[in-house]
């Protein structure tokens, strides 16, 4: 697992602390079991801030994707290759179709 970013770790800290005050204010609560709810609340919410924040790209990555951007387009695909032997009977099986149909020759007006 990567090691958090200093984005990550500010974002979650501040997250954590300004919603445990925000909380604890708006409910006023007194009970030891109230400030623990809202305290387990805040860390739940500081962690899902925290990885949200996007990754930073590795520089591989960046290069790679700079590079898809200026690419000339694809290429078309190759034809696939088959072998002489498929080739062989699929010239024999049109030869012999074309012989089996009557020639048609011009005929002088």
């Amino acid at each position: 697992m990567p090691r958090p970013t200093a984005a990550q770790l500010a974002y979650g800290s501040f997250t954590v602390i300004f919603s445990t005050l925000a909380m604890l204010l708006l409910s006023q609560t007194n009970s030891g079991l109230g400030i623990a709810v809202i305290a387990c609340a805040a860390l739940a919410l500081g962690l899902l801030v925290s990885l949200t924040v996007p990754q930073p790209k590795t520089r591989a990555a960046a290069a790679a994707q700079a590079a898809s951007r200026t690419a000339a387009p694809a290429a078309p695909p190759q034809r696939q290759r088959v072998p002489v032997s498929v080739r062989r009977e699929t010239v024999s099986a049109a030869v012999s179709s074309a012989a089996a149909e009557p020639v048609r020759e011009r005929s002088t007006p």
